[in-house]
């Protein structure tokens, strides 16, 4: 059990975990912060949106960034660049005064973000033996998602300022740990060669690549469907429902992220025991549809019971190891960072398109039936990419894709 605990997972799960408190933090601080800037109660929500959308497109484009460095440059200098900029960013935004400096250290905190757990999950699936990988990938994502718990948590104790200083001074901190952390050998090996590295057009020349990138993609739409619209809007759909007592996104990031932590620790040891990923994904989409058609028949319940079906929807989408996991174990070393960074931060960037749809859709037919419209929409999706899913349990991943 010790293998599991080697540097390379330790380092990637605290970064995942600071990665997880910046990214979380803005959504638990959008109200207080934006009332602090200036912004009008009427216009919370659409800015809060808009800088939800800029966060998001950041990490879209530092997907791409970090992905192609971490295989032209190696694993390792993706943790490096990645932590720094973005607890950079976090120590700006402790500073921000209008909309307009907000969103621009959203979009460059996104950039920052978005090379954590690639690097992260690609260092550790080619550093464990394929047989023990898989308790690798899932320590890092069930440490790392409680991070938003520890978000939440600060932003009680403290100002939402000092909230984001403090995660930009724990990004920091972590640069010292990382001194230690080696490169994989499996990257090492092909590092001085000749091979072709890091050319994310190599996804887009051979159709059979093609078509699998973009089913691992479309795999975990639900995932950030549920954060990014059903718990980080959270108290706007409590009102519509009219849940009984005061509901706070704090609260419901705070109560999705335990069931995430325990969802994300249950695939990926059901997972290493069933010694298959999709059947896996196959048993958290079907917990997913049910947790998404759950929530819109929560009218009129305590705010009590709705943080604890927030909780269940976060175990439901506790796939998020195993999604990312899958993705990298289906590429070559030559392009493995490429993929592992870009696929978790084009499904966050999709909260661009989501977001964008359930707003158009919630001036037609009201706020749940958008969302529901939405959220039944992405599980579809979701369901089509798993039935063409490729098992990857026991991939031998020492292969270069040419």
């Amino acid at each position: 059990m010790y293998k599991f605990f080697s540097l390379s997972v330790i380092v990637a799960a605290l970064g995942y975990f600071v990665d997880i408190y910046d990214l979380i933090l803005f959504g638990i601080v959008r109200v207080q912060s934006l009332k602090a800037i200036g912004v009008d109660s009427s216009e919370i929500l659409n800015q809060g949106v808009f800088l939800l959308n800029m966060q998001m497109a950041g990490m879209l484009l530092g997907g791409f960034l970090w992905g192609v460095v971490g295989d032209k440059r190696g694993r390792v200098k993706i943790l490096f660049g990645s932590i720094f900029l973005y607890s950079t960013a976090n120590i700006a935004n402790s500073f921000v005064d209008s909309v307009g400096y907000y969103a621009l250290w959203r979009f460059i905190a996104g950039i920052g973000l978005a090379g954590e757990l690639g690097a992260g999950v690609t260092l550790v699936l080619e550093s464990l033996p394929r047989e023990t990988r898989g308790y690798g990938t899932m320590l890092v994502a069930t440490i790392g998602v409680l991070g938003a718990v520890a978000a939440n948590y600060t932003v009680k104790i403290f100002h939402w300022r000092m909230a984001y200083l403090i995660g930009g001074g724990l990004g920091m901190a972590l640069l010292i740990l990382r001194v230690g952390v080696y490169e994989s050998g499996m990257y090492q090996q092909i590092a001085a060669s000749n091979i072709i590295k890091g050319n994310f057009f190599m996804l887009f020349t051979n159709k059979s690549r093609f078509f699998k990138y973009m089913k691992s993609i479309m795999i975990g739409l639900p995932i950030w469907f549920c954060v990014g619209i059903l718990i980080i809007l959270s108290p706007e759909f409590a009102k519509a429902m009219n849940i009984t007592g005061t509901v706070s996104a704090g609260e419901a990031v705070t109560f999705c992220y335990m069931g995430l932590a325990l969802g994300d620790f249950g695939s990926g040891f059901l997972s290493q025991c069933l010694r298959s990923r999709r059947r896996v994904v196959l048993v958290f989409l079907l917990l997913s549809s049910a947790a998404i058609a759950g929530y819109f028949m929560l009218s009129g319940v305590s705010s009590a019971l709705f943080y604890t079906f927030c909780s269940f929807i976060g175990f439901a989408v506790g796939y998020w190891a195993i999604f990312i996991t899958v993705a990298a174990e289906q590429f070559g070393t030559n392009i493995r960072a490429t993929v592992a960074a870009t696929v978790p931060n084009i499904i966050r960037g999709t909260v661009i398109p989501i977001t964008s749809a359930f707003q158009f859709a919630r001036h037609y037919i009201g706020i749940l039936n958008a969302a529901a419209m939405v959220g039944a929409l992405c599980m579809l999706i979701a369901f089509y990419a798993y039935y063409h899913l490729e098992e990857t349990f026991d991939k031998d991943l020492d292969y270069v894709e040419v």
